[in-house]
């Protein structure tokens, strides 16, 4: 699956660079635009908040360019990040959103108390009718000066500093100003009514963190028409199809339904490159609830789907996935193919790389996912890929003859051939910090299904979500992520000790060892734990999947990176094997 340096179509097609199609009517010179050939197929790229913070200029000039001769490009964009995490766009859009219900000590305004003030009255004097709701907003906004004000500020001023540093044209660059102004007042004023009637609904914090995507998108697609290239701002706030829940949950079908939505608003782009929302409110029942933070993957991934791309792109600030973190641990090794099944778990347990439910809605449909590095363009990442062989080492391709040194335990079979059966090895080691472990003994007043349903009980009540479980008859150990803070976590706690004996562990980590080819590897679960052992790493609990793809431990945090490194080493690399051995120590 190695990516070309140049895309191209299939090879059955001719070369799209050959063909001398003239630009449709209306299209303003010499800009680049998406190939109109009938065989081209689509590539949707999806860019995250660091990448449209730090590198939009990259991304205009060195990434996008490179696909639009050959291929149909739509590109779907985050709300930009900040210097800081806190000063993100979606975060500080949140906090703008609380800072709107926090009561203002001011005079009170004369929405709140029915007076009118001498500005209102003397403007319905003069029209002859009562004053206009944005004349009583400002006056609300002359008496209480909120705090949310100060955040809309800062909004605007950090997207005018990213708007001129990207976009040199004038007219550019005044027409992206004008639509940064307007876009804040709009929040403005929508922050403003929401705190008259002293409520925002799931619905309008939705839209609130919307305008991030908004402002995100237009920056982008501003500066890929500064470089000459024909973008157009695409929004998908209003064109989620109307849908009926069941239990309050969405079906699958109502993704396909808002898949085909998008490819439909996209394909009307024609020609030009489709700068996309990663926010596609409104969804029933609210598009944070439903999906949360991750929404502009999930919106990525149904576009995708619905325009039957050949890839989907995700373009963040590494190479792609690597066998371990290659901060903490200098021998990873950089993994050109993966598994679904391997990627959702080294996800579940520690590494950032696609929600298991986004890359269903691709992989489902065949689709690859992509993951590459704006800062590397040219590198060909790493592929999630829906066909990927379970029974293949994900290893670096270092051509035939280094492959070929791969083969250990090699006899002559019966006909006389060489049988040799490829070693196999683990894809990836993780490790999941910020982990407590709860253990929970039964006090023997409940028969065991009856003591396993009050710890699910009182844990679905708290909105816990347990990592990892080890249970017997009488006594279970959970590991969930430290995510509560530490008054709900002693109320937990009250809880669960009606039922049992209850201990906590805080301060620990999950160590997980993921690779599809680890199914039937007889003696890697042994390796793994003795290689703790000997590193004088104590292990608190053991669990091991069901699909056999998965071997995690908890331990304690501070021997995190040492372990990590100890199963690299120990378990993920290939080792000499003697002076018979066909692998060499040069091979990493």
């Amino acid at each position: 699956m190695s990516e070309p340096s140049s895309p191209s179509v299939p090879t059955s097609s001719p070369s799209l660079s050959s063909i001398d199609t003239p630009p449709p009517p209306g299209t303003p010179p010499n800009l680049h635009q998406n190939t109109i050939h009938p065989e081209a197929r689509w590539v949707v790229q999806k860019y995250g908040g660091t990448s449209v913070g730090k590198f939009a200029a990259q991304i205009a000039e060195n990434i996008v360019p490179d696909y639009l001769d050959r291929y149909k490009l739509a590109i779907v964009c985050s709300a930009r990040s900040g210097s800081t995490k806190s000063l993100g766009t979606t975060n500080l859009l949140l906090r703008a959103a609380s800072e709107a219900l926090q009561r203002a000590p001011q005079v009170r305004s004369p929405l709140q108390s029915g007076a009118a003030t001498p500005s209102s009255i003397s403007r319905g004097s003069r029209t002859g009718s009562p004053p206009h709701i944005a004349d009583l907003l400002a006056d609300h906004h002359a008496n209480n000066v909120s705090s949310f004000n100060k955040t809309v500020d800062l909004i605007r001023s950090e997207h005018i500093a990213a708007a001129r540093g990207c976009v040199k044209g004038k007219e550019n660059l005044s027409e992206l100003e004008a639509d940064i102004d307007r876009d804040c007042e709009n929040l403005r004023a929508f922050l403003y009514a929401a705190q008259v009637i002293d409520e925002i609904s799931p619905r309008s914090k939705d839209s609130i963190v919307g305008f991030g995507e908004k402002l995100g998108c237009k920056i982008i697609a501003a500066t890929l028409r500064d470089r000459g290239i024909d973008a157009e701002y695409v929004s998908l706030e209003n064109v989620v199809p109307p849908y009926d829940q069941v239990d309050g949950t969405l079906g699958q079908d109502f993704y396909d339904q808002v898949g085909s939505t998008f490819a439909t608003r996209v394909r009307q782009c024609g020609a030009r490159v489709p700068v996309v929302t990663g926010f596609f409110g409104p969804v029933p029942g609210s598009l944070l609830k439903q999906v949360g933070r991750g929404y502009t993957d999930l919106a990525a991934a149904l576009l995708a789907a619905g325009l039957g791309a050949s890839e989907l792109q995700i373009w963040k600030e590494v190479d792609g996935i690597f066998t371990a973190d290659p901060r903490k641990v200098i021998t990873a090794r950089l993994l050109p193919v993966i598994s679904p099944e391997e990627a959702a778990e080294l996800t579940y347990y520690g590494s950032e790389v696609v929600h298991p439910f986004t890359m269903e809605q691709v992989i489902r449909r065949k689709i690859p996912i992509r993951i590459k590095n704006v800062e590397n363009p040219r590198g060909g990442g790493t592929v999630i890929d829906p066909d990927a062989d379970s029974d293949a080492d994900p290893l670096p391709d270092f051509g035939a003859a280094f492959l070929d040194g791969m083969f250990t335990n090699a006899h002559v079979n019966g006909t006389g051939t060489v049988a040799r059966q490829r070693q196999r090895l683990p894809t990836a080691v993780t490790i999941k910090e910020r982990i407590v472990v709860l253990n929970v003994q039964s006090n023997r007043k409940s028969v065991s299904h009856g003591f396993l349903a009050g710890i699910f009980g009182t844990l679905d009540r708290f909105g816990v979500v347990v990592d990892l479980i080890s249970t017997s008859e009488v006594f279970v150990s959970m590991a969930i992520e430290d995510v509560l803070d530490r008054k709900l976590q002693a109320r937990l706690v009250r809880d669960l000790e009606k039922i049992g004996t209850v201990s906590v562990h805080r301060d620990m980590a999950i160590l997980s060892m993921v690779g599809k080819q680890m199914r039937n590897m007889v003696g890697i679960a042994g390796r793994m734990f003795t290689t703790l052992a000997q590193g004088n790493v104590n292990i608190e609990m053991i669990s091991q999947g069901a699909n056999e793809i998965n071997i995690s431990c908890v331990l304690d945090a501070r021997d995190a990176v040492k372990a990590l490194n100890l199963i690299h080493q120990s378990c993920l690399q290939i080792k000499p094997e003697g002076p018979k051995g066909r692998v060499g120590p040069w091979l990493f």
